[in-house]
């Protein structure tokens, strides 16, 4: 088994469980983002916040001069207080509180991605008594299915998400007749840990209908916003670290039929920091079953709930170990029967104290941790740190 590079004379000194970034993977990562998106016109790329929020992450990202995509105003709080120019956050979200788009409208940031019209009249009701005008997009439901996990495909039309089409030229018409929103554009998002380009070249088809519908009633939207969705390979973060950015950003160049002076958003997350981040965990003991030996280690679903919510997976390495391999279900001290991190899978003999690295869990890992069962929080260093 290949494994990853880690400094793991630093990490014996680390209480366990713990993230660890590798900042080069995710300087490598937003250099070849930048480097793609410099083939195009008018391609932007945001950065969705709810991935990883971790200010030491945060910071990168801004300096590799990437927006911010939020979806709480505690996200547009994070973003701001990273310094993300204010001109390149973008707030998207069902449930916008009257405190979330206050704070927002404070901050005069670049655009709310509306989900609903009673959402739209408060923006305008709340913008008017701050004498600001609201830059809104609306999301529309595309009827497009992700093929990928149900928990996290959000682009069809029965869904919490967003305006159903039939809708779109209504709601367009509502809005400009407020008096302190302005309507820029369109925002779209058909899920996330889409692998085949085939699912973004059927977006791509319906946005082209809707803006030929839009057009017959002289409507042209400034902007549109495609979201994000790029997966990444859990199964080989050593062999391909960096996701296929180059098709995914060719795919919208060549299927999406933009208006001259359009410009195209992009808000990727997952496809950001997902290979740079792993967790680490220390083995508390190895049991022996009837039929079957467990490692349990200190780390739980609480620290990583992907396993358990989505049926994940994670490739797991005993970076401690270069023993023959045996097989383990690895598994959690949580109270719970499904934390579980993975079942029969081989891996270098473990013992007691052998530390094992979770790949892959830079996005959607230290961010969703809880503290179930009065857990503490794990924390997250970064490779700038362990030198």
């Amino acid at each position: 088994m290949i494994k990853g590079t880690f400094p793991i004379e630093k990490f014996r000194e680390l209480e366990t469980p713990f993230y660890y970034y590798d900042m080069k993977v995710l300087r490598d990562t937003l250099s070849t983002i930048k480097q793609e998106v410099g083939k195009y016109e008018n391609f932007e790329v945001h950065y969705a916040v709810k991935a990883n929020a971790n200010p030491k992450i945060l910071h990168c990202i801004r300096e590799a001069g990437l927006g911010a995509d939020c979806v709480s105003g505690g996200e547009v709080r994070a973003a701001v207080q990273a310094g993300f120019p204010h001109h390149k956050i973008v707030y998207a979200g069902v449930g916008k509180t009257d405190k979330e788009i206050n704070y927002s409208l404070d901050h005069d940031i670049f655009c709310f991605n509306v989900e609903s019209v009673p959402e739209l009249e408060v923006i305008n009701e709340l913008a008017s008594a701050k004498d600001k005008i609201a830059q809104v997009a609306f999301r529309i439901n595309p009827n497009v299915g992700a093929h990928t996990h149900a928990n996290i495909t959000t682009g069809l039309a029965e869904n919490k998400f967003g305006i159903c089409m039939e809708d779109m030229d209504k709601v367009i018409e509502m809005a400009q007749q407020m008096k302190n929103v302005k309507f820029i554009g369109l925002h779209f998002h058909i899920g996330s840990q889409i692998l085949e380009m085939d699912d973004f070249v059927a977006l791509c088809n319906r946005i082209n209908e809707l803006q030929e519908k839009l057009a017959k009633h002289h409507i042209i939207c400034e902007h549109i916003n495609v979201g994000g969705g790029l997966g990444i390979d859990y199964g080989h973060p050593n062999h391909l670290p960096i996701p296929n950015f180059t098709d995914y950003f060719a795919t919208y160049h060549k299927f999406l039929q933009l208006h001259p002076r359009q410009t195209l958003h992009f808000e990727l997350g997952r496809s950001v920091v997902g290979q740079c981040g792993s967790l680490i965990s220390k083995v508390i003991y190895v049991k022996q079953g009837t039929n079957k030996q467990f490692a349990i280690l200190d780390a739980g679903m609480t620290d990583l709930i992907r396993p358990a919510l989505y049926q994940a997976y994670h490739r797991i390495e005993n970076i401690t170990s270069d023993e023959a391999e045996e097989t383990y279900d690895v598994v959690g001290p949580i109270c719970e029967s499904s934390d579980v991190f993975l079942k029969a899978v081989d891996l270098n003999k473990a013992h007691r104290g052998d530390l094992f690295a979770l790949r892959s869990a830079g996005a959607y890992g230290e961010i969703m941790a809880s503290s179930y069962n009065c857990r503490e929080l794990p924390k997250g260093y970064t490779s700038d740190e362990l030198i």
